[in-house]
């Protein structure tokens, strides 16, 4: 069986999504680059707020592509500005940028963990796995809000609107991609 290609990361700049495309080619991951910027744009603005383009991978490249951006991300922390934002969190809000990991970039996790050290609070690589694998199974569990969406879906349903059809299709078909690349 063919294994599904899954989104890594998604970009509003298409260069920013070829660049990286470059990057993890370089590595010998076969990647997509998708185009999912909005066809029309209703304000007639010819901004990029629509804009969207997404790098996908095979689940099973996620830990070598995100090994490989890391490895730049470590590199280029050597460069920064000493007015870089980062260096006036505190020690806390520094952990919790290394324990959410997969909500900043690579960089901002690696200046992170560099800036925690030199304040003494250094992570050890078992406590870092052990961050990541409780964040996975904190995103693992369902959204609470679904209860509200399946009330309203039902009562829309009965009273006869499309709209609760479409949001039973939405709850049905929903999924989301963990950082490790699973889909649940």
């Amino acid at each position: 069986m063919k294994e599904e290609f899954v989104t890594f990361e998604k970009f509003n700049n298409q260069n920013s999504a070829k660049e990286l495309g470059a990057l993890i080619a370089e590595q010998n991951i076969d990647f997509i680059l998708e185009d999912n910027s909005l066809t029309f744009d209703p304000a007639f603005a010819n901004n990029d707020f629509g804009k969207e383009y997404c790098i996908k991978i095979r689940k099973s490249d996620f830990e070598k592509a995100n090994k490989v951006l890391v490895e730049i991300a470590e590199n280029e922390i050597n460069d920064v500005d000493k007015d870089y934002y980062l260096f006036g969190f505190t020690v806390d809000e520094l952990v919790d940028v290394v324990s959410k990991s997969d909500e900043w970039n690579k960089f901002d996790v690696s200046l992170a963990k560099k800036i925690l050290k030199n304040k003494g609070r250094e992570l050890k690589p078992e406590e870092i796995e052990k961050i990541k694998q409780q964040r996975i199974l904190e995103l693992s569990q369902p959204e609470e809000g679904q209860k509200i969406y399946i009330i309203l879906g039902y009562l829309t349903a009965f009273l006869g609107g499309f709209l609760g059809i479409f949001i039973g299709w939405h709850l049905l078909t929903y999924k989301k991609t963990l950082p490790n690349g699973n889909r649940i």
